[in-house]
């Protein structure tokens, strides 16, 4: 088993190339298409760390708990979407789960941000403060505003651009 230094550099580095990947999904979407070398990518590293997120030590349930919980059904219904040629019918879910998950994933990272790096953390010691609020409404706007757009994007783009 590794220990817990391992395990955090193995979950940061999943998180961070599922936040990548997922960016330029979101991006893919936006543009009428899904590409299998970028979707199927994010779909495990996300998976992976919201799993490996349940791996760290704690005694009661976490707000970070609630997030992979959230991350995890989204991430399940774009993985039903995405097989069995379901992606015709299930285009705009699928496009919706995708930036949900992906939103989760900066949402943890600027928290974490918030709680590792020093100024920020001198800005909003408690996550409670308005610097954190602010910058958290910042991105869940941006976040509804790119899954409305995938969400009417992507579906009406040709079938032939989409995987089957």
């Amino acid at each position: 088993m590794f220990d817990l230094t391992t395990f955090t550099i193995i979950h940061t580095a999943l998180s961070v190339i599922a936040l990548l990947l997922g960016l330029v999904s979101i991006g893919g979407l936006l543009g009428g298409k899904s590409v299998s070398a970028v979707d199927v990518p994010y779909l495990l590293t996300s998976v992976a760390t919201s799993v490996t997120g349940f791996g760290f030590p704690f005694v009661k349930f976490l707000p970070s708990h609630a997030v992979g919980i959230l991350s995890l059904i989204a991430l399940a219904v774009a993985i039903y979407a995405r097989s069995g040629g379901r992606l015709a019918h299930w285009g705009r879910s699928y496009a919706v789960s995708i930036t949900i998950s992906v939103y989760f994933l900066v949402f943890v990272s600027v928290a974490q941000s918030f709680s590792k790096v020093d100024v920020l953390r001198a800005a909003a010691p408690t996550l409670a403060e308005p610097p954190f609020t602010l910058v958290q409404g910042g991105v869940l706007i941006l976040f509804v505003l790119l899954g409305i757009g995938a969400a009417r994007i992507f579906p009406r783009a040709p079938l032939l651009a989409r995987p089957a």
